[in-house]
């Protein structure tokens, strides 16, 4: 009788497959690497509620009246949201196109704007924010030292970071827009 080609070299066979079921074992028992530490240099930058209610209150007495006046006395919105699963993806998405562009010192820049009243409804979290003003995130890497004085010796007044154009900016937050309970109020 033939001994099938499988079995020709048993000792052989069972060393790959006890070799093969140790490596397994000891992929599975090796721990993740460590994650790098979490800075905490945004403890410094950490508010009382006190004084976010004094910077709330300040706005509503003077940008958001002027804003309120302007829109016939119709109030914008006051405040924005993002969840925390969508800013952490956002910072995740900044960093591995940074890294990959090899910049240094990134940041994320907050600027302010609005929604034209025939802007795209697809293009806001909700149809209904169109004309109200919002939020959205724009990368930013700090310049070189070359750059910034190019720019001071024009005359172009700018702080040390620069937009980052070839990363998506986000927007699509919720926002309050009035009438709302909550546009005079912070809680």
């Amino acid at each position: 009788m033939k001994t099938p080609i499988m079995f020709k070299n048993l000792s052989s066979f069972m060393n790959v497959l006890l070799l093969a079921a140790l490596s397994l074992v000891a992929i599975r028992c090796t721990p993740p690497p460590p994650e790098p530490p979490i800075s905490d240099a945004y403890k410094s930058k950490l508010i009382t509620k006190e004084e976010a209610r004094v910077l709330f209150d300040e706005y509503s007495r003077t940008n958001n009246m002027i804003l309120t006046q302007a829109r016939n006395g119709n109030p914008d919105s006051r405040w924005y949201w993002f969840s925390l699963e969508e800013m952490e993806s956002y910072i995740q998405y900044v960093k591995a196109n940074a890294d990959k562009q090899n910049l240094k010192d990134v940041g994320i820049r907050i600027y302010l704007g609005k929604y034209p009243e025939n802007h795209p409804q697809n293009r806001m979290a909700k149809p209904e924010f169109a004309g109200y003003q919002t939020v959205f995130l724009m990368p930013t890497s700090k310049m070189t030292q070359d750059s910034i004085s190019s720019r001071q010796r024009r005359g172009v007044i700018t702080d040390e970071n620069q937009d980052v154009e070839n990363i998506q900016p986000m927007n699509m937050t919720n926002l309050s827009p009035p009438p709302n309970s909550l546009t005079n109020t912070m809680n």
